[in-house]
């Protein structure tokens, strides 16, 4: 089991550490639901949970094939297969390719609407990891490359995008600036030795005031989802459990630490479970 989790090619597309997977997992899955009404058909279910863990790697591929030059001076990231040498840049290119194939061949399923739309997701997660080289919001562009798969179900689904789902997008870029700019905290002194730019290099100090901005509207952006689909008291509860959830979170990241702020990261994982949790409730029971 360690030598699997520990192959190079293994390393390079972070199947070892599936936290990115199930941060873009949820918010795919929400769209799914409220967008069947609780009844998502399986046929779009196993396509749509098929394209994040692909999309995933390749965008993990895409990120570290950009960082190769940098990667190596700051502490997190120094043994990535890159930085080390263990794959060539060759070789990189090539597993991004194969990955982005693979993906392209699952949304030939769908229509052609979706179809047009996946060709949106693809630049951006091709654009996302140079975007630290030009502007201190490459969060943003992670936000709008995590929640593309929004308006693709919504589009595979219904065959529009209705008002509701771009709402349900905006949030989710909230909730990725949220909890990518704790990440962003993890490597704050090394970025700011090597020239990379994040929100956290930005906010700096006032970091734990804009995290606990972009919380509360996404929570407050989510409760409007709850209005619009008339959800009940399974994914209300939901939500305020996330608002705890954030506290906690808060209270985390206010200690000042990096490995705080990396605990306080890890945990929107079970924040997107619970609200996903309440939406399946609500739709089972209600």
């Amino acid at each position: 089991m360690m030598r699997w989790r520990n192959h190079p090619y293994i390393r390079l597309m972070r199947f070892d550490k599936p936290i990115g997977t199930f941060l873009l997992l949820w918010p795919t899955l929400w769209a799914l639901w409220l967008a069947s009404e609780g009844q998502p058909d399986p046929h779009l279910l196993l396509i749509f949970v098929a394209g994040v863990i692909i999309m995933r790697a390749a965008g993990c591929v895409i990120n570290d094939i950009a960082d190769r030059k940098v990667d190596g001076k700051v502490k997190r990231t120094a043994q990535r297969p890159l930085a080390t040498g263990e794959i060539s840049t060759k070789q990189a290119v090539a597993l991004f390719l194969t990955l982005i194939l693979a993906a392209f061949a699952l949304v030939l399923l769908l229509d052609w609407n979706t179809i047009a739309l996946s060709v949106v997701a693809l630049f951006l997660a091709a654009l996302y990891p140079f975007m630290k080289r030009y502007t201190h919001l490459p969060q943003v562009f992670l936000g709008m490359a995590f929640g593309w798969a929004i308006p693709m179900v919504y589009m595979a689904s219904m065959g529009s995008i209705p008002v509701e789902a771009w709402l349900l997008f905006i949030a989710n870029i909230c909730w990725v600036l949220a909890y990518d700019t704790m990440y962003a905290m993890v490597d704050y002194e090394d970025d700011i030795k090597v020239g990379i730019k994040s929100t956290a290099v930005l906010f700096a100090q006032y970091c734990p005031f804009w995290i606990s901005l972009f919380q509360v509207l996404f929570i407050v952006l989510m409760i409007q989802v709850g209005f619009f689909y008339t959800l009940g008291v399974f994914y209300f509860s939901a939500l305020f459990l996330a608002l705890i959830l954030s506290l906690y979170q808060q209270r985390l990241i206010q200690l000042g630490q990096r490995e705080f702020y990396f605990k306080a990261f890890l945990n929107n994982n079970v924040l997107g479970a619970v609200i996903f949790l309440g939406l399946f409730l609500d739709y089972t029971f209600s």
